[in-house]
């Protein structure tokens, strides 16, 4: 079985999280359009248990699978009993505590990632 890399993780999260703020943007970018439902990425979490760790082949004479393909999904997000007279679901507050959330996010993957990085480059060196 393959060991979890941590930075095809790292990368993986970093993608859903641009996904993300170019969904918070675009909520946002749209607070005064009349009938704009507010759309929202899907969990990571979500995103992760639909992708598969599997047996890869390393020489000819073994068996593997493909690694099943998780894309990220925008959707319309529930209306929490907020919506405008023009029918209009976003939540500017909502919006910008996501948006806070994305950059915390990316902030501590990077920190994750160099990290790992320094442990990588002190393992070579030594």
């Amino acid at each position: 079985m393959e060991p979890v890399n941590l930075f095809d993780l790292a990368t993986r999260q970093s993608q859903w999280l641009a996904v993300r703020q170019s969904a918070i943007a675009s909520n946002i970018a749209n607070a005064n359009t009349p009938g704009y439902t507010a759309n929202d990425v899907e969990p990571f979490e979500k995103v992760l248990d639909r992708t598969a760790v599997t047996l890869a082949a390393t020489q000819a004479g073994h068996l593997g699978a493909k690694t099943a393909n998780a894309g990220f999904n925008v959707k319309p997000e529930d209306a929490n009993g907020a919506i405008m007279p023009s029918k209009n679901t976003v939540v500017l507050e909502q919006e910008l505590m996501k948006a806070g959330e994305v950059r915390r996010s990316f902030e501590l993957n990077t920190a994750i990632v160099k990290a790992f990085h320094s442990m990588m480059t002190m393992v070579v060196k030594s």
